[in-house]
Order: structure tokens, then sequence, then C-alpha cells
């Protein structure tokens, strides 16, 4: 059977979409493209923002309009936040599917091909056992991700993905160790550590991050290890000892601030201020040459006035952060910050303009500093005469030249063409 799958969100759908693809190439299903016909859609969904609803509610109904006889299959975050209610308003989709039991896709789908009956594959509460999905290969990327984590347990203000995703589980020390071994010997340079807490990993088997991160840099072979994201209070002393001690852990560091104000902070309920966060950057920029600090920050959270939103600017240019992922404030129900007054929509707008605006001048600032240097790049794609990649701190390369994928090359940096760097590979 011919099955497409469309992954919205985060790293880690990414990472459990990639495992259900393995999965069903090992009992003969064929991938294909997801505008393909196929006899099976998979959405493995996102409930971030109202944005990321109205995406996953579009490919459910998209994927039915593709073929009307297909099975539809809806996995992920939006499902388990509406599923008291999304067979009712997406009647298109056969079987649901939470963050639970997506590692039993094989056994739903001949359920579902046997009986004909719609399934609910959801559940009232989550076990607090990691569900194991170990992936040997990944189907088009040249970097491995690695899923060490799932659940969280900060409880932030807007946040809903605590209710989506449970407590804070981790993978077990070996099971990881042995994944990312045999991703290494199977010839992925790149490992990048993902999870919805990342740098929580351990909290429920009695270890930390730092003996995570010590015992994989121990693994033969391993070039780059990169951490998807990870919150400022979680680089402890003991992490920061191992990062400044290691050429292997990449000089990028994915850092969410979420706001520069510590009015809006505080509403937030994360667990920092300004002036803690500054200082870890600058700990960060001494152990670290070059290093990229990049952020996620919200426009519009209630409580950002005009006096808090010029905070906000001056001091993500005080921290000199290397870009910024912004998003406009969504109002997701049942949390904290949806009964708080609420900023006006033109207003949200403007203050997401002007930080996209500001990530773009930070960016190209950023990148300037490396024309004429010589920085190694692991090569991801050739396209149209030009092979693509990134450097450890996550500067996107093109290269005038054929050049071999999931091999590293170094490159001098000629001139920036927003959003990319170009570069001229370095033969000495």
């Amino acid at each position: 059977m011919k099955v497409g799958i469309y992954t919205l969100g985060c790293k880690v759908n990414t990472y459990e979409s990639e495992y259900v693809i393995n999965l069903l190439k090992k009992n003969n299903y064929e991938i294909k493209d997801f505008n393909d016909i196929c006899d099976i859609y998979i959405i493995n969904t996102c409930t971030v923002t109202n944005n990321s609803d109205a995406k996953s509610r579009k490919m459910i109904r998209h994927a039915k309009k593709l073929n009307h006889n297909a099975c539809i299959v809806a996995m992920g975050c939006f499902i388990e936040s509406n599923k008291n209610s999304i067979m009712e308003s997406l009647p298109e989709i056969d079987i649901l599917i939470g963050n639970k039991d997506k590692s039993n896709i094989v056994y739903l789908l001949n359920e579902y091909f046997e009986n004909k009956k719609k399934i609910n594959d959801t559940y009232l509460i989550f076990d607090d056992v990691f569900e194991n999905m170990v992936i040997d290969s990944y189907n088009e990327h040249t970097r491995a991700f690695v899923k060490v984590q799932d659940g969280c347990e900060n409880f932030c203000s807007y946040c809903i993905i605590p209710k989506v995703r449970g407590k804070c589980r981790s993978k077990k020390l070996a099971d990881a160790l042995e994944e990312i071994t045999m991703l290494v010997k199977n010839g992925y340079k790149e490992i990048v550590l993902t999870g919805i807490h990342t740098g929580n990993y351990g909290v429920d088997l009695g270890i930390n991050f730092a003996t995570l991160l010590r015992e994989i840099l121990k693994i033969k072979g391993l070039v780059r290890l990169r951490i998807s994201s990870i919150e400022i209070t979680e680089l402890t002393d003991e992490v920061l000892e191992i990062i400044a001690s290691s050429d292997i852990i990449v000089n990028h560091f994915h850092i969410p601030i979420q706001s520069g104000s510590d009015k809006v902070l505080k509403l937030m309920n994360r667990k920092y201020n300004i002036d803690y966060f500054m200082k870890k950057v600058d700990e960060i920029r001494k152990i670290k040459k070059d290093v990229s600090i990049t952020t996620d920050i919200i426009a519009g959270h209630p409580g950002e006035t005009e006096e808090e939103f010029l905070k906000v600017i001056d001091n993500v240019k005080k921290i000199g952060f290397s870009k910024l992922h912004v998003f406009p404030y969504s109002i997701r129900k049942g949390t904290p910050s949806a009964k708080l007054e609420q900023i006006n929509d033109n207003e949200k707008k403007k203050h997401t303009r002007i930080l996209l605006d500001l990530s773009k001048h930070l960016e190209i600032n950023y990148m300037k500093q490396f024309i004429n240097r010589t920085l190694p790049v692991l090569i991801e794609r050739y396209k149209d005469n030009y092979s693509y990649g990134h450097t450890t701190n996550y500067l996107e390369v093109i290269i005038n030249s054929k050049l071999e994928p999931s091999k590293i090359y170094n490159v001098e940096i000629k001139e920036i063409s927003y959003p990319y760097c170009i570069a001229e590979v370095k033969n000495d």
C-alpha cells in the first residue's frame, strides 16, 4: 500500500514521523510524496498556535480530497488537544492517535483495513513511561535526530504543550547511546538531540542532561553533536564545563527567551529574568568561539505594552542573538494567559513585524563576520548546480560545485546573499 506522510511542528514530530516511516517500510508499505494518490495519508499534527491548528485541519481535509477512498490517520498534539470533539468536527479522519502509541501504527492500520471501522486510539491520561522509538536511518536527512525526552512540566502560562505531551519522560541512557552509536556507524556525521524539554533529560531516571552529554561524547566516530533547543536555566555549570571541553558539541545553541521584558516573563511564568539570561549568554560566549545563539520570542503576549515592547527590542539587541524565531501570541484555551487582558491584534501584528525585521538585521550582521573565513560545512543536498549545507554555527552555505552529501568540506565564505552564505571549496 502507498502511504503519504505530512509533518507539522517541532523536531520531536519530525523524529516521530521518521520513526513511523521506518516502521512502515519494514512492513512493506511504500512511502510516497504526500500529494501523490495514496491508499493511506498520515498527518502528524501540531497545536502550539492557532495557526498550527488551522494547518492541521487543512492538511487532514486536503488528504481526503487527494483520494476520497484513502484511510486518513491523524496523530499528535492537535489530536490530543481536541480528542473529545475531533471525530465530529473532522469526519474525514479514520484513525485517531494522540501522543501515545504512534509505534502501534502498523497494528492500527491492519485493524482498520480488516474491520473498516474508525479507530480512536487516544487516552484520558498518559503513562509515565517513555515510548521508546529507535531509528537507524533517515529518509532524506544527512543529520540524524534522536528523541531523548518527551513531556514538559514547566507550565508556562501561554503554553498548552504540558497538557498534550504529559509528564517529563526520558529515554533510558543505554537505549539513547545504542541508537546514536548505530546512527554514527551508519554514516551520520551530525546527531541532533531533541525532546519537548530536552535539557530536563533524566529527571525521571535519577540522572541529568550533563550525564547524557558526557556519555554521548565517548562514542567513537561522532563528529558533531547539536542540541535542538535548551532552556537557559538548564545550561548549568556542569553542562557549560562539558561544552567548553568539547569540539564535538557545535557552536550553535537555540535558547528560547520568549520575551525581553521582565514583567512579561513573570506573566509567562518563565523561570528567569533578563539579567540572568544575559549573564548566562556571556558565559557561553566566553567558552565557545564564534557561537551562534538563536531564540524563540512571542510577540504580543498579554502585558506587552508599548513601554514593555521597547524593553524587548532593547534587550534583544543587547543580547545579540543571531536569529529570532518570532511567533505572534496565540490564545490557547485553558491556559492562564488566555484569561488575561489581550493585546489588540493590530498591535500584535506590528510587534511581530518589527521583531522579524530586527531578526533579519541581526542575522545578516552575524553572517558578515565570516566573510573571507574558512569554515567546515556538512553538505546536505545538491540541486540546480549548487551544493547546500550548514556550518557548525548553523550558517546555511551554498557552493557552486557538485559536492557529496554527508561529507564535510572546508569552504571559504565569499559573500552574503541572504539567507545564504556564498562560499568556495578550499582545496589546500
